[in-house]
């Protein structure tokens, strides 16, 4: 049996603070992805691009609510594909 660890929330927040966005704890993946999208309009956000690509090549394992915040707010700002 293969047990695959889902990307959630605070997996999700966890790479944008590595990122240097300041995410309070316990934040929803909508909340982190809409300051990580102001924080790279406002400053840009290196890296942030390459996370989020990385990110939605594992739709899989991802939380609907991740996936949903990602293509809410970030795949817009980066002009990535949505996935299918």
């Amino acid at each position: 049996m293969m047990i695959v660890e889902l990307i959630d929330g605070d997996d999700f927040r966890n790479r944008l603070v590595d990122l240097g966005v300041a995410i309070p704890d316990g934040a929803c993946p909508e909340t982190c992805a809409r300051m990580a999208r102001r924080k790279y309009l406002e400053v840009g956000l290196p890296g942030l691009e390459e996370v989020v690509t990385e990110l939605m090549s594992k739709t899989d394992v991802m939380l609907p609510s991740v996936r949903r915040a990602i293509e809410a707010h970030l795949v817009p700002v980066l002009s990535l594909p949505r996935s299918s």
